[in-house]
């Protein structure tokens, strides 16, 4: 699986692309591969004050529920509603289905995050692809 290089990435497996101030998360293809079939996704409502490697929803596959946590600070100014009737898209293609977007407090944030070669070595040597 080729990551999109435009992407910063997390050890807890989401990514974040940033367009100037404002950024779409989503989890990665190796998360998503990892949880199986996603049947429910738990997401903060616009307004939402996000800290940066803190917990800000869930997912719940048919194997277990994982926790979601912010590849940086922001606000949500956004939440992909289509997932409250549909988590199954997030299976089909995790890196086209975002889940929230942000309004970046601090984007030097993200210089910390993985590199798309980052994290493919951090899978790897995790045991994953």
């Amino acid at each position: 699986m080729a990551y999109p290089v435009e992407f910063k990435y997390t050890k807890e497996h989401e990514w974040i692309k940033a367009e100037g101030p404002k950024a779409t998360i989503g989890i990665t293809h190796y998360a998503q591969e990892s949880l199986g079939d996603i049947v429910f996704v738990d997401l903060p409502k616009p307004g939402t004050e996000l800290t940066g490697g803190k917990s800000f929803g869930s997912v719940e596959s048919v194997k277990a529920v994982s926790d979601l946590y912010a590849p940086a600070s922001g606000t949500v100014t956004e939440v992909n509603g289509e997932l409250a009737t549909a988590p199954e898209k997030i299976n089909q293609d995790a890196h086209d289905c975002w889940m929230i977007k942000i309004s970046l407090a601090n984007p030097g944030e993200l210089n910390a995050l993985l590199t798309a070669q980052e994290y493919e070595q951090f899978i790897a040597e995790e045991g994953g692809r």
